[in-house]
């Protein structure tokens, strides 16, 4: 890694997308934000150059999320459309896929949503059910199978499914990549009602014997694993970005109301008890960040080994660090932690999905004990 962590461009755009942000903050308007970060170039910062894009890489666009994040306005779809579905079309989709959709996906114009979790799969992404087959008359593919927890469907274009097809010659089946058309015949969604606070909403999708065209499928077909795992570390690291973010937000409207909530004779930050807590938050985002632009870095450059490991780490740290950022936040406040007024008590919810999505920490756990440490598999 180059020895200063962030070179000036970095630095410029972490400002100007602060001040993006500072602009909407905590009660911003999707839509409207959505908008104005890609008329600014910032929504497709990674994407390429030739197709819209900023040229750049996860690094830039891990900046534009964590910085809207701290401002309070993140855009849990950059996670999803830009560094998912964008990343692996732009590193395996035909010509034609990429023209026709890089473009849209930079400028704000199309979003495409990602569907791989199943209700009966969960983390096994080997136990993936939704199947696609060849119609053997027209070559079209045919896609029959069920996707839960899937966010955005309702305002994307497309959603990029992952189904499992037959080895012609081993029989095995094996994970390859689907544009879904919003609209295509057989493929419905259900709203999930949560209780999660969020501009995104999540549904349950059937797909029953959903027809596309050939050229539907993103890239060769017998390289499906390796293309889903390229979206998987952006869609990490993405995720380490949302939860650096929120847990910033939530640590600086504390360390505000510390200074000046006086109780006794001096603001409560006086005290200890309230300051050591909030300093250890601060700490531990810091060092998730680290982690963070380790596996951006890495992703970028073309190591996806190395970027897999980093990545994983870092969205474990970032999920932990949030989680407790929060809780320190609200737990600072006191009553006020609680209510409307101060906007934290929503982030308790949230805050949590930074721990349980896109994996588990446990099954980060468990890749860092098998990976990294050798250890045999428990699973």
């Amino acid at each position: 890694m180059p020895t200063t962590l962030e070179s000036e461009e970095h630095k410029g755009l972490r400002a100007a997308v602060a001040a993006l942000g500072k602009r909407h903050g905590r009660t911003y308007d999707r839509e409207t934000l959505w908008s104005e970060a890609a008329k600014l170039g910032y929504l497709g910062v990674n994407l390429p150059e030739e197709h819209g894009g900023g040229g750049g890489g996860i690094s830039e666009l891990s900046i534009v999320l964590e910085e809207l994040g701290a401002a309070g306005c993140p855009l849990l779809m950059m996670v999803v459309s830009p560094a998912i579905c964008g990343t692996v079309i732009a590193r395996f989709g035909t010509e034609e896929q990429k023209r026709e959709w890089l473009p849209g996906l930079a400028d704000g114009t199309r979003t495409m949503a990602f569907g791989i979790t199943e209700p009966d799969a969960g983390s096994n992404s080997h136990r993936i059910t939704t199947t696609a087959r060849r119609d053997p008359d027209t070559g079209d593919w045919l896609l029959t199978g069920r996707k839960v927890f899937i966010s955005g469907v309702d305002i994307a274009d497309a959603t990029l499914i992952v189904g499992r097809t037959e080895d012609a010659r081993t029989g095995n089946l094996k994970p390859c990549l689907f544009i879904v058309p919003r609209d295509a015949e057989g493929f419905t969604r259900r709203q999930i009602d949560m209780e999660l606070d969020a501009a995104e909403k999540q549904f349950e999708l059937t797909l029953d014997d959903v027809r596309l065209p050939a050229d539907a499928l993103v890239g060769d077909e017998d390289a499906g694993l390796l293309q889903l795992f390229a979206g998987l570390n952006p869609e990490r690291i993405m995720t380490a970005a949302f939860a650096i973010g929120m847990g910033r937000y939530a640590l600086a409207r504390a360390v505000a109301y510390a200074r000046e909530r006086t109780v006794w004779k001096a603001p409560i930050g006086a005290h200890q008890a309230i300051a050591h807590p909030l300093a250890q938050a601060h700490i531990d985002l810091e060092l998730a960040r680290l982690m963070m632009q380790k596996a951006a870095y890495l992703y970028d450059a073309g190591d996806d080994a190395g970027a897999g490991e980093a990545a994983n780490m870092a969205k474990y740290a970032a999920g932990e660090a949030c989680v407790k950022a929060v809780d320190q936040a609200v737990h600072t406040l006191g009553g006020n932690g609680l209510t409307r007024e101060f906007g934290l008590a929503s982030l308790i919810t949230a805050a949590r999905v930074s721990r349980i999505a896109p994996v588990s920490r446990e099954m980060i756990l468990n890749y860092v004990s098998h990976q990294t440490l050798g250890l045999p598999k428990s699973y």
